[in-house]
């Protein structure tokens, strides 16, 4: 069974239905005990324990005029009971699917206590060392997604703080290259959390330094900041690496002379010149 998370954003921050079986630590597990069926919208009946009951027409309606046109991207979870099926998660697709008429869903069908079981098995796996850190967010993301616990009830469960939880989950935005780098090469969360919001272009270019240079987080962190003050420049780390440039350039003006280049590969060279002699000396060097 492949259950791939087709949306991003969780309150705008991080995907919450971003669950990939390559990084989901109980995927071979989940893939023995659920199935993945289009169930017909009338078998199927909401949770009456379920903590949400504040569904916005205009949020509903929004989403069934989405679901006319592309469908349910992402399977809601149910369990089998008494003849029907109860809604563990996704309780809004169900509802905006018979808004728009859609007759079925996509649905993950489990057993209640295999539904108990994979619960605790995500927890019990989150909880391990060796657990790499996307591993983790994936596990946080089908916690969230699949056995409809908030952010505030996983971090209770496994023992982190909300905004521990949050930011590893966030990592998961990250491009999938950036993701699996991560993995292979065994980079830190806190190495890898000052890229999150950063354009993939510019991930693209520095991933491969903090892994041959072995940057430390708080380098990442400074080079980042860097890169949002001077618009992409490298100003941190990225100078340094033409600094031989610069030596040879100032000596042959007998000037300081700084190069800078951009995360597109574009640059400037900078001259310091102390007065209109030395200026005029450069001039003269630059005419030749």
């Amino acid at each position: 069974m492949t259950m791939r998370g087709l949306g991003r954003g969780f309150d705008s921050l991080i995907p919450t239905e971003l669950v990939e079986d390559e990084f989901d630590p109980t995927a071979p597990e989940d893939a023995q005990v659920s199935k993945l069926v289009e169930l017909k919208l009338d078998d199927i009946v909401p949770d009456e324990g379920q903590p949400r009951q504040d569904f916005k027409l205009e949020q509903l309606e929004a989403l069934a005029s989405s679901i006319k046109e592309h469908g349910v991207l992402q399977p809601i979870v149910v369990v089998r009971t008494e003849g029907k099926y109860k809604i563990v998660a996704g309780e809004r697709r169900w509802r905006a699917s018979k808004l728009a008429e859609a007759g079925t869903i996509p649905a993950i069908v489990r057993t209640l206590d295999d539904q108990n079981r994979l619960e605790l098995s995500l927890i019990e796996n989150v909880q391990r060392e060796d657990l790499n850190a996307i591993e983790t967010a994936t596990a946080y993301a089908k916690l969230k997604s699949q056995f409809n616990l908030t952010t505030a009830d996983i971090a209770v469960r496994v023992g982190k703080s909300e905004s521990a939880v949050i930011n590893t989950m966030r990592l998961l935005s990250l491009p999938e290259s950036a993701k699996k780098l991560m993995v292979e090469k065994g980079l830190s969360e806190g190495q890898m959390r000052p890229l999150i919001k950063a354009d993939s272009e510019v991930i693209e270019r520095i991933l491969p330094r903090i892994v041959a240079e072995d940057w430390s987080a708080r380098r990442v962190e400074q080079y980042m900041v860097a890169v949002k003050k001077v618009g992409a420049r490298k100003a941190v780390a990225g100078d340094d690496k033409y600094e031989g440039e610069a030596k040879i350039l100032s000596s042959k003006l007998g000037m300081k002379v700084k190069i800078r280049v951009s995360a597109r590969g574009t640059g400037e060279i900078a001259v310091k010149f102390n007065g209109e002699e030395e200026l005029s000396k450069l001039c003269s060097i630059l005419a030749k």
